[in-house]
């Protein structure tokens, strides 16, 4: 069977800012495309990606998940780019502070922290949904349950930033933000260390895991990058997006504030319509079949959740905002064995907000809005609104 090939450019500005032409076009070209330009082979359909994203002993991470060869083999054996058992031990450790009884605790924490900006910032009227409001939560809250420390807090989102860059190929965002990645693993591995680090915090649980023989020290450093890149960049960028959603759609929010219920299922659906992190790439580990397209071992294929979350074989009319679908069951925080370890910490943050919002604001209105432009993530670098209170 010939494969389809396609020479789009998922990395370049135009796709990064509106990728959902080129994953109609793949999406109806056939069950797996050749995007010649990376020589990635796309996985676009809902069950597809979904049963690719459940199968970790077929869709390998363990030669990592990112684009450019070099930098797979460069992160190896990073808690993303690993398959168990290993990932199974490194998920075990990274997953104690984020289990749903630990974050029962700190819940009110988070409500209190979303109650005053969100009260500060409605009294103002006007601010920027993705800085002031979006960006408060994981950087005051999360910033200081993982524990880094003060003094380089304000680099924090230039780094996860970056991380999230050179998951695409050696384009110029890759080329810029290396120094920046370099700059992190040297921070996490020389000064983000014990006695350095806010005691007992989740940086400084890893070391006294490595302590009592749990796993390896020396990962501990990389390690790191599994609190700062899913806790700060995609949830600020989730909850910018979801702002963005209801002020475009302003029937929707008056559902909302009329029936708290559907917050679960508003974020959901802001995370289905609008997928922060749209790819990520798994290694064949044997000769498979998708959808009766043969592939043959260490292929490396690309799983477009952006694409998959708008497959109209899954999702009636994918494109549409409707609070009311109930999509449990999207992907964008993934599947499996590698599904979003951060999620209920995600879930809890931007319902925290959403609560809050539904009972001081009428309705958003953008006033301006520039995108992020980002090999590895979609969302609003800046948005603007003005809230009617109510």
């Amino acid at each position: 069977m010939t494969i389809p090939s396609d020479e789009a450019d998922l990395f370049s500005d135009e796709a990064r800012l509106d990728p959902y032409p080129i994953y109609d076009r793949l999406r109806e070209a056939g069950p797996v495309v050749h995007l010649t330009r990376t020589d990635l082979y796309a996985l676009t359909r809902y069950e597809d990606v979904r049963a690719a994203l459940m199968d970790w002993r077929t869709f390998s991470s363990a030669r990592s998940v990112f684009v450019d060869p070099q930098t797979n083999a460069q992160l190896e054996g990073i808690t993303l780019c690993s398959d168990p058992p290993e990932h199974s031990l490194l998920r075990s450790v990274l997953g104690r502070p984020l289990r749903p009884e630990l974050m029962r605790d700190i819940a009110p924490r988070v409500e209190a922290a979303a109650d005053e900006i969100v009260g500060a910032l409605v009294d103002r009227g006007r601010f920027d949904a993705a800085t002031d409001l979006a960006e408060h939560l994981p950087m005051t809250i999360v910033s200081d349950l993982v524990g880094l420390g003060e003094a380089h807090r304000g680099k924090m989102l230039q780094w996860a930033a970056a991380i999230w860059d050179v998951q695409g190929p050696v384009n110029e965002r890759f080329t810029a933000a290396t120094p920046l990645v370099e700059e992190f693993l040297g921070f996490a591995a020389e000064e983000a260390v014990p006695g350095r680090i806010v005691p007992d915090g989740w940086a400084d649980q890893l070391y006294q895991a490595a302590d009592r023989g749990e796993l390896p020290r020396e990962k501990c450093p990389v390690m790191m990058l599994d609190y700062v890149t899913p806790s700060l960049d995609t949830t600020i960028l989730a909850i910018t997006n979801m702002i963005a959603l209801f002020a475009a759609h302003p029937e929707q929010w008056t559902l909302l504030r009329e029936d708290r219920s559907l917050v679960p299922h508003a974020i959901n659906e802001s995370l289905r319509v609008e997928s922060p992190v749209p790819q990520f790439s798994r290694v064949l580990t044997e000769d498979h079949e998708v959808d009766g397209v043969p592939l043959a071992a260490g292929t490396r294929v690309a799983l477009l959740y952006g694409a998959a979350n708008r497959d109209p074989r899954k999702y009636p009319d994918p494109a549409r905002f409707d609070i009311t679908r109930r999509p449990s069951d999207q992907l964008a925080f993934g599947r499996g064995e590698h599904v979003c370890i951060g999620m209920n910490l995600a879930r809890l943050e931007m319902s925290a907000l959403l609560q809050r919002l539904a009972d001081r604001v009428e309705r958003f209105d953008v006033l301006a809005a520039r995108p992020l432009l980002n090999n590895g993530l979609r969302g609003f670098e800046h948005l603007e609104v003005q809230v009617t209170a109510g």
